[in-house]
């Protein structure tokens, strides 16, 4: 491994990756809550509303295949300023649209433009960081993009203060947009892989997904897995806190206590898969994730749900950066990015899944089996990370 030895600080990959990160993260955290009332002030119905609100999930699924061709090509840094301009004019369609399902369309486009700036992020620190700093540096990673997404709808509101119109805030976004842009033109060239690197490595989607068939049929179940619980417990803590009749303030200062949690364990996520391997954050994170689903059926007052969702916050903490770590392990070193694409996309495809069960199971048997299924499936994700991550990621690295 060519990046294995070479002196390293966190700190030289600041301005390069995790600065870029936190702007385009939390422009994207402003506009997330505001989109489906903007799209009712359009028009659109109460069924179309959550289809628009997904079609930036959308836009990252289907865009998670061919950004790590684009990303192979351009080289790291060109595709995340590609990504950036794509962004920006996504969401001028999004701010001058006066139709729902042209809003729609605008947020996929952004949705695309978020998946390839992710892939280039991850590309780059995949083949710039060496294996014994890698967990910690995409845990930190991991741990701005939560960040941006709790900072920006704070930005979102004090904006709508000042202006009474809500499309605004995707100008917000537009701003954070052209600021990440302004960042990666001053700092130069990422360093990630090389030219003849990216020549040799350039098979295309389809020869990548078909020599690694077998490691992502495999790891990749487990990465949907953990993308799904992850997923579902935004959807299913606010279900329960519905379900057994607590406060609206109540609940959304314990689910905003427990994203404190999830948030401050971000670097010792890192810390613990550098440190003892990727199994003991792994493993722990997931049964965690699927024990506090289980435990759902359980609230009936605020004490339990408080218990609950902390549990759950501190399980999902844990995992910060994994599912980036384990992708940028099993990755080829060489061109690391169509593959990093395929990888990602089992992920995005678990974080979409995940709502979607737990909408479906709720409504056939209710919330509290719908947590216990959601459990099951958890359990399962931890059997298969135990079989499979010493077959596939054998190396334990050693702490700097």
């Amino acid at each position: 491994m060519t990046v294995t030895d070479k002196p390293f600080e966190l700190k030289t990959v600041a301005l390069a990756a995790f600065g870029p990160t936190l702007l385009f993260a939390t422009g994207e955290g402003a506009i997330l809550p505001m989109i489906p009332l903007i799209a009712a002030d359009q028009g659109a119905g109460l069924g179309a509303l959550g289809l628009i609100a997904a079609m930036i999930m959308v836009g990252e699924l289907v865009g998670d295949l061919p950004s790590g061709a684009l990303v192979q090509r351009l080289g790291e840094r060109t595709a995340m300023i590609v990504a950036s301009l794509v962004s920006v004019a996504g969401l001028l369609g999004c701010y001058f649209s006066t139709n729902p399902w042209v809003l729609g369309a605008c947020v996929f486009v952004v949705g695309l433009s978020t998946a390839v700036f992710a892939l280039a992020r991850h590309a780059f620190i995949t083949t710039s960081v060496p294996l014994r700093y890698r967990a910690r540096a995409l845990s930190v990673l991991g741990g701005l993009f939560r960040a941006g997404y709790f900072i920006g709808p704070f930005v979102s509101s004090l904006v709508l203060a000042l202006s009474p119109e809500k499309r605004s805030v995707f100008l917000v976004h537009v701003g954070f947009a052209l600021a990440t842009l302004v960042l990666l033109l001053c700092t130069g060239d990422l360093g990630g892989a090389d030219e003849g690197e990216r020549r040799e490595s350039r098979d295309g989607l389809l020869p990548t997904m078909s020599r690694h068939r077998g490691v992502l049929l495999r790891m990749g179940s487990c990465a949907a897995l953990l993308g799904g619980l992850r997923a579902s417990r935004n959807v299913v803590l606010p279900l329960v806190a519905v379900a057994a009749g607590l406060p609206a303030s109540t609940t959304a200062l314990i689910i905003g206590i427990a994203g404190g949690i999830d948030f401050a364990l971000s670097y010792t996520s890192g810390q613990i898969m550098d440190r003892w391997g990727r199994l003991w954050a792994a493993v722990p994170s997931m049964t965690g994730l699927a024990i506090g689903h289980a435990l759902l059926f359980a609230v009936t007052d605020v004490p339990t749900f408080a218990a609950v969702a902390m549990l759950l916050g501190l399980a999902n903490g844990t995992s910060s950066g994994i599912l980036m770590t384990l992708g940028a392990d099993l990755a080829p070193q060489s061109g690391p990015a169509p593959f990093l694409g395929a990888w990602r996309f089992t992920g995005d495809f678990g974080q979409a899944a995940g709502p979607l069960i737990i909408s479906g199971l709720t409504a056939l048997a209710g919330v509290g089996l719908a947590g216990a299924g959601m459990g099951v499936l958890g359990l399962l994700g931890a059997g298969l990370l135990l079989r499979y991550t010493p077959r596939y990621v054998p190396r334990r690295p050693a702490m700097g």
